[in-house]
């Protein structure tokens, strides 16, 4: 009479086994984008020839281009691609992202910009936990936050135009709220993602790659969105 418990048990196990192998590769890579991100920004920053040769020129936007065109390769291609390729595209896009990224140093203070960090280190920490233990269904949250984020970037943009104070800290504390619940959304996704791959095989390799850029951009985003609010602009 035990003996289906048990089978039960042994399944469980082997399912949250599972599931820890494949976010130890998620977080670990995301880690390793966010770090590569953050030392290519610094030494970028401290660059005079850098900065003169990127902000304000063409190729500062090439840098963009860049960008958007390596994520949205990533995405397409994340299952039909080598692990190795895959590897190397995420490591890519944090470099680029480190070095558009660099511009933050030379608007706010070193000292903001690491309280900040850790800040948005203990909100993204916090969320995805949530995400990662909570039994409700986060899909109608995510989706309208999803809707939320679309109107975000609209206002944002007429923003640029406008240049309205009261638009810029409602978009910025929108924004925060946003990517907090992106987080847990994401989390969850993934959570139960891994339930169907194979953390140790290519493809698991790769969703493990796709998560990590998932989560990378909405530490990203969070991280920028808490940083206009927090973050001490030098003189």
């Amino acid at each position: 009479m035990f003996e289906p418990v048990q089978a039960f048990s042994r399944t469980q196990n082997l399912t949250n086994e599972s599931t820890a192998i494949f976010f130890r590769k998620v977080y670990g890579w995301m880690t390793i984008g966010l770090f590569l991100t953050g030392i290519v920004a610094m030494l970028t920053a401290s660059s005079e020839t850098l900065i003169n040769a990127i902000f304000g020129t063409p190729l500062f936007w090439v840098v963009i281009i860049g960008q958007f065109g390596l994520v949205m390769w990533l995405s397409a291609r994340l299952t039909s691609m080598s692990s190795q390729t895959a590897t190397l595209a995420f490591l890519g896009y944090s470099v680029l992202s480190g070095v558009t990224f660099a511009s933050i140093f030379l608007v706010y203070t070193g000292t903001s910009i690491a309280q900040v960090f850790f800040i948005t280190g203990g909100t993204f920490g916090a969320m995805s936990l949530w995400g990662m233990v909570t039994k409700k269904d986060l899909s109608k949250l995510g989706q309208l936050a999803f809707a939320a984020l679309i109107g975000l970037v609209i206002a944002s943009l007429v923003n640029l135009f406008l240049q309205n104070s009261a638009i810029y800290w409602i978009t910025s504390y929108a924004g925060v709220l946003i990517f907090m619940v992106l987080t847990a959304w994401d989390t969850q996704k993934l959570k139960e993602l891994s339930l169907s791959v194979d953390a140790s095989t290519s493809l698991g390799h790769n969703v493990a790659i796709g998560g990590a850029l998932m989560l990378y951009l909405d530490f990203i985003n969070m991280f920028l969105f808490l940083l206009r609010i927090f973050g001490n602009r030098r003189d």
